[in-house]
């Protein structure tokens, strides 16, 4: 059932194109869509007040790479038009308005469900990371420190967690760029192994919008750039939120 919502979704979006009829969605112009209005997607995902908890913040188990990179993106938050997303332990707290494609339905809301790269809620042991965003460049930078809890070969990461992070990048990149909600496609090939508790820096471009659909692409490496870990491509489907 879900696959088939996927494919109608998908299918409708292509029909549209063809026919040269409207959009679903305008296309972004970042210096206006960021920050100028209440319903603008940054002001959805970023809120100003809240009392959520924001896992994307430093705690006792960043490694020293870790740390040092997060304040050099945090000084270029201040000049340099980059921005530092919150990570709330569930989508439900960041993306409002979604109206799910055919065939899918939300489920009653559980208090205790959690977005997979949040599950493992002991510091340090699963998944640590924080994304930093820049809107008119269409590009992000994940910092990625996998934990013993994410281990595959003896003292590296398993490559399913470095796909999930990836993914979970793409994901959050393509909603910021063009309301890309859904994953349509996802290619990776892999490099090196990394090692727990190492730092890994996602680099993740918006190749192009086309179509109702986000092309992107990302490069895992490690802070020197000098060991690449991977390189993947994305393809997101675009879907038009509902006004608040």
């Amino acid at each position: 059932m879900i696959r088939r919502g996927f494919q109608e979704a998908a299918r409708l979006s292509r029909h549209r194109a063809l026919l040269g009829g409207p959009h679903i969605l305008p296309r972004l112009n970042p210096t206006s869509a960021f920050g100028s209005s209440t319903d603008s997607l940054v002001s959805r995902f970023c809120p100003e007040k809240t009392d959520l908890k924001d896992y994307a913040l430093p705690n006792a188990s960043w490694c020293p790479d870790m740390l040092s990179l997060y304040q050099e993106f945090l000084e270029k938050t201040k000049a340099d038009g980059w921005i530092k997303l919150p990570s709330f332990k569930s989508n439900r707290e960041h993306i409002q308005g979604l109206k799910l494609p055919f065939g899918l339905a939300a489920t009653s809301d559980k208090s205790d469900w959690r977005i997979f790269t949040r599950c493992i809620q002991e510091e340090g042991q699963g998944y640590e990371y924080v994304i930093f965003f820049h809107p008119s460049k269409k590009k992000s930078v994940c910092l990625f420190q996998p934990g013993p809890y994410l281990e595959g070969a003896p003292g590296f990461a398993h490559g399913g967690s470095l796909v999930a992070m990836m993914d979970e990048t793409f994901s959050k990149t393509a909603y910021l760029a063009g309301e890309g909600l859904f994953t349509l496609s996802l290619s990776i090939r892999f490099k090196n192994l990394i090692p727990v508790g190492s730092l890994a820096v996602l680099n993740v471009d918006v190749d192009k919008i086309e179509d109702q659909k986000l092309y992107m692409s990302c490069i895992a490496q490690s802070r020197d750039q000098k060991t690449v870990y991977a390189k993947s491509s994305g393809v997101f489907l675009q879907l038009q939120l509902e006004q608040e």
